[in-house]
């Protein structure tokens, strides 16, 4: 265990990133956006094995994508604002990393990590680049 942490440790590059939070809090994702997003996520896990492989890959459980709508409209301090047309970038990765908190301490720390590549991702996507546009099709 604590030998996969190391690596998950390793692997975030935590020098790279600081450049992506900031960026997050002015960029925003439309209501029609997200649940494509989700939409997309949950039809993931059934996806043939030859699409998959062209994918990247998706830790995020279906519990879990449930638990990121409901706190897309109830969390207290990241979802939708209440003019009801855009969500920041920086309220879906905290809507992403919420939901993160029920996995199990072995699972915690990738799918961490998978939130902050998946908000990545999604933000690269919104500009029409990356591997992530799938998700938001």
């Amino acid at each position: 265990m604590q030998e996969r942490a190391l690596l998950v440790l390793k692997e975030y590059k935590d020098g790279n990133k600081p450049y992506l939070f900031p960026i997050l809090s002015t960029l925003h994702k439309t209501e029609q956006q997200f649940a494509q997003f989700l939409g997309k996520s949950r039809l993931y896990q059934y996806l043939p094995p030859e699409q998959k492989k062209r994918l990247p890959p998706m830790l995020m459980t279906d519990t879990q994508i449930g638990l990121v709508a409901r706190a897309y409209y109830q969390d207290d301090n990241f979802s939708l604002p209440d003019n009801g047309e855009e969500i920041s970038m920086w309220n879906v990765y905290n809507l992403l990393t919420g939901a993160n908190k029920s996995s199990y301490i072995d699972n915690f720390l990738d799918r961490a990590y998978h939130a902050t590549r998946l908000s990545e991702g999604l933000n690269q996507a919104l500009h029409g680049e990356g591997e992530y546009t799938w998700f938001i099709q």
